[in-house]
């Protein structure tokens, strides 16, 4: 474990998973052996032990993958229609905290963030309708699994008039969505064009899991094409 003290005080935050037993407690002392080596300290009552279930930074994380911490969801339910761009600006930094659990959050987003344009900020009944559809998005984020790398990966690609998305999956469940909205330029490419930008945008953003392993791609659910990595 490459643990570096650079005299930095504060907070030094770990987490680790692996399923209880006489593994798990190999690694947890090779652990607390290495901030010993690093005079790195724990304080016992900040800890947790053999958790089913944890908090991290907005998520949950247990064994059945990761979801949306319920509270951080509510709050952003709740947030009101913005009536200034710092109000926007608000709202859309939360939900991109969370893009990864909205499919086609990209596209969704677009008439929200053409408002972003210096002196373009002015509420109209399609900025409206993406606010009510990613509010009703949250309400419905799924749990996204976690990556098993000794099973292969697939992408599963889609696009629209307006945008481009992919969803990283194993064994058929989701692990991350990506979307992007396209610029005026890109709306009029040919299918087969959007296709192969999704294509590109999705091994991109996921290329640390996909890099010198096997995958699939799947486009719009009627072709498929064996890739490596």
């Amino acid at each position: 474990m490459g643990i570096q003290n650079k005299g930095l005080g504060g907070l030094l935050l770990l987490l680790l998973g692996w399923p209880i037993g006489a593994l798990a407690m190999y690694f947890l002392v090779s652990v607390m052996q290495t901030l010993r080596e690093h005079q790195l300290l724990v304080k016992p009552q900040k800890c947790s032990f053999a958790q089913h279930e944890i908090q991290y930074l907005g998520h949950i994380i247990s064994a059945q993958g990761v979801s949306a911490n319920p509270g951080k969801i509510s709050n952003m339910v709740s947030w009101s229609k913005p009536t200034s761009l710092k109000r926007l600006q608000g709202f859309l930094g939360l939900i991109g905290y969370y893009r990864k659990f909205i499919k086609n959050n990209g596209t969704i987003s677009v008439p929200l963030t053409k408002l972003l344009k210096k002196g373009c900020f002015e509420w109209s009944m399609e900025a409206d309708v993406a606010f009510a559809k990613l509010k009703t998005a949250l309400t419905s984020t799924p749990v996204l699994t976690l990556p098993d790398f000794t099973h292969p990966f697939s992408i599963e690609c889609d696009t629209s008039d307006f945008g481009i998305g992919g969803v990283l999956t194993q064994d058929g469940c989701p692990i991350a969505f990506t979307s992007k909205g396209l610029v005026e330029r890109h709306r009029g490419l040919s299918t087969y064009e959007k296709e192969m930008m999704a294509i590109l945008h999705a091994v991109g953003k996921w290329r640390s899991y996909l890099l010198g392993r096997h995958f699939t791609i799947v486009i719009n659910r009627s072709s498929q094409h064996q890739v490596y990595g």
